[in-house]
């Protein structure tokens, strides 16, 4: 039981916690890590990096600005009177001159040279750059561990023979393994996709108003290589390898688009995925874990809902349609930047990226508690298999002399009355004991256990999963084999 509060003033506060709509992507699913990383402290203690690396690099360049002055603004990067910055953005109505203002309050020598021939989307869209790295560079670890939890599962079930569907209907067989291949290839081409997004972000860098660096051309008495070398400078800082040599005031919003584009198509992967373990609980073939006090039905205590994979399929949802925000957002921005991209962009690209963490939690979750039930799967195969190795008894009886035709039509006969023992009466599939009653089958008798092993129907599915696993698993996972340890944690 939960101790009791200390007072009656604990108790109201705790009760205002919940009055107001919080967002379920912070107070239930994503990680701690993306939501910090996506929160006022990281945003605005970045806005004042930036400010620093510019005043460094600026007095690198000989600009008149003090070691006095860059000490002061170091020892004031964390301490954001957030109160303040709150008025004066009431006041000013613009959030950056409203933390130009409360940053120059803490720091008064550096007052004058803060934000020196730079406009909002210095910090603004350096920041939002930053924040879409260390969003990425959360991701990926975690994306890693999926593959790597699933490829496990994978090579343990790859001699496995099971049912598989088209139409999701019974066709031939397959594995357990194979099929969990078939659904960690489409998370390794996320991972590559992601990876890519990354790579290719590059800084807003040093730009001005327009993208043109007309005031820092001014600063530097028109001299083009200070600079570019001041761009070179602060990108360097920042941990990029390049910059947008061509913007206007903003970087080009495609990089959103883009961004979000490889987050929908991670979503597609984990509600293709997610879909196949709900239907596979349905055959009661294989279960997401089920905790021991966990509660299927408030009204049917019998039920194990995968509510895991439902879960994912629902944010899957969410994912997949965030990136027509951006798309539209880019296709708008009028000449070199207008603002209606702005409350948009504080919207979706946050939630695509925490839609995206709780979906890989989630599903790293699942990854980890799989349950195979192997003697329902025999059973599934059993029920279909006569009908399957119909071809192989042909093939065997012609061997030893039969006529193909005839030897179809006496197995077709068999077949259709098994059916309807399936379909009108409720049986089971009775093919195997029909053909074994049958005189005319009686020349491969002997060769039934044979032809019916699954085991015999799965082609190269055993050998496919270890080809894979070993040439296209084992190298995309190098990068991450130090972060491949630790169970994935349902915070709700």
């Amino acid at each position: 039981m939960a101790a009791p509060f200390e007072s009656v003033r604990e108790v109201q506060e705790d009760y205002r916690e919940h009055v107001n709509y919080r967002t379920p992507l912070v107070t239930r699913y994503a990680s701690p890590a993306m939501a910090r990383n996506f929160g006022d402290v990281k945003k605005f203690t970045t806005w004042r990096q930036l400010w620093l690396w510019l005043a460094q690099a600026q007095k690198k360049l000989d600009l008149q600005i003090t070691d006095e002055q860059l000490d002061e603004m170091k020892d004031h990067l964390s301490d954001i009177d957030f109160e303040r910055a709150e008025l004066e953005e009431k006041r000013t109505r613009h959030d950056v001159m409203a933390h130009v203002h409360t940053f120059a309050a803490a720091c008064p020598l550096a007052a004058p040279i803060i934000h020196l021939g730079a406009t909002s989307c210095y910090v603004g869209d350096n920041t939002d750059l930053i924040v879409l790295r260390d969003a990425f560079n959360i991701l990926l670890p975690k994306l890693a561990r999926c593959i790597e939890r699933l490829s496990c599962f994978a090579d343990n079930y790859k001699d496995l023979p099971c049912l598989a569907y088209t139409h999701l209907q019974p066709a031939q067989l397959t594995t357990v393994g194979k099929r969990a291949c078939i659904w960690v290839q489409d998370l390794l081409m996320d991972l590559r996709n992601i990876e890519r997004a990354c790579n290719d972000l590059r800084f807003r860098g040093v730009k001005g108003t327009t993208g043109t660096q007309a005031s820092f051309l001014a600063l530097f008495e028109g001299d083009e290589a200070k600079v570019e070398e001041l761009d070179r400078l602060v990108t360097e800082m920042a941990g990029f390898k390049s910059n947008f040599l061509i913007c206007g005031q903003t970087y080009t919003r495609k990089v959103d688009a883009d961004c979000l584009s490889t987050l929908s198509s991670l979503g597609a992967s984990v509600h293709k995925i997610s879909s196949d373990l709900r239907l596979l609980a349905n055959f009661k073939e294989v279960e997401e874990p089920f905790e021991k006090d966990q509660i299927g039905s408030s009204a049917m205590p019998y039920k194990r809902n995968p509510m895991r994979s439902e879960r994912c399929c629902a944010l899957a949802r969410h994912l997949m349609i965030l990136v027509q925000d951006t798309l539209h957002t880019s296709a708008n921005q009028w000449m070199e930047r207008t603002l209606d991209d702005s409350a948009n962009r504080r919207i979706a690209v946050p939630e695509a990226f925490l839609t995206a963490d709780a979906l890989l939690g989630t599903l790293q979750n699942v990854c980890e508690g799989l349950v195979v039930y192997p003697k329902v799967i025999e059973r599934r195969v059993q029920q279909e298999l006569p009908f399957m190795a119909t071809e192989n008894i042909i093939i065997a009886m012609v061997k030893l002399g039969s006529n193909r035709q005839e030897c179809h039509e006496n197995i077709r006969v068999l077949s259709q009355l098994a059916g309807n023992k399936v379909k009108q009466e409720g049986g089971d599939n009775d093919l195997v004991e029909r053909i074994q009653k049958s005189e005319y089958f009686a020349p491969i008798h002997e060769q039934l256990e044979e032809l019916l092993n699954p085991s015999t129907f799965v082609g190269r599915a055993p050998s496919q999963v270890t080809r894979f696993l070993q040439e296209e698993v084992a190298p995309a996972l190098e990068p991450y084999k130090s972060e491949l340890e630790g169970k994935s944690v349902l915070f709700v």
